[in-house]
């Protein structure tokens, strides 16, 4: 059914949230899961800064991604599976245009991935990962939400 399980990780609680779903599900049908992050360097903006000063901006990303996904897998480890993890780094266009294309490269059965869940004007000027991937894969796609904190 679902032998193949992509799930992107930001770090976020959300994505950990998918994260675990995304656990439940592969051992219910026993199926692997590939833990993926994307190091967007596209954010970095080379005009205001040295090329000394970039270059420790997007090694400490590397490095955050890195341990992003070291945390994921000891995770999905603790929970009895043995889980694969892919870090890409991009230079332009939005996570989920990686996020489509890993789970077409490896084939991926299912996508799971955390959402916050944003409306409106929140939505336009964060943008949505998980409405993007929705449009762009035929891939399932399972959005796991977590109830926003209170303030």
């Amino acid at each position: 059914m679902y032998g193949k399980i992509l799930v992107p990780v930001d770090g976020s609680e959300t994505s950990i949230a998918g994260l675990e779903e995304a656990i439940q599900i592969a051992k219910l049908v026993g199926g692997k899961i590939r833990i993926l992050h994307v190091v967007n360097e596209l954010i970095i903006d080379y005009a205001f800064g040295s090329g000394l000063y970039a270059n420790t901006v997007i090694e400490s990303m590397r490095s955050d991604g890195q341990k992003i996904l070291n945390q994921a897998e000891a995770l999905a480890r603790q929970r009895g599976l043995e889980p694969e993890a892919v870090l890409i780094e991009s230079i332009g266009g939005p996570a989920a245009q990686f996020i489509v294309e890993q789970a077409k490269e490896w084939p991926a059965d299912l996508i799971v991935m955390g959402t916050h869940g944003r409306r409106g004007l929140r939505r336009l000027a964060l943008g949505s990962d998980a409405e993007m991937v929705l449009r762009g894969t035929t891939t399932s796609v399972l959005l796991v939400r977590r109830p926003a904190a209170k303030s």
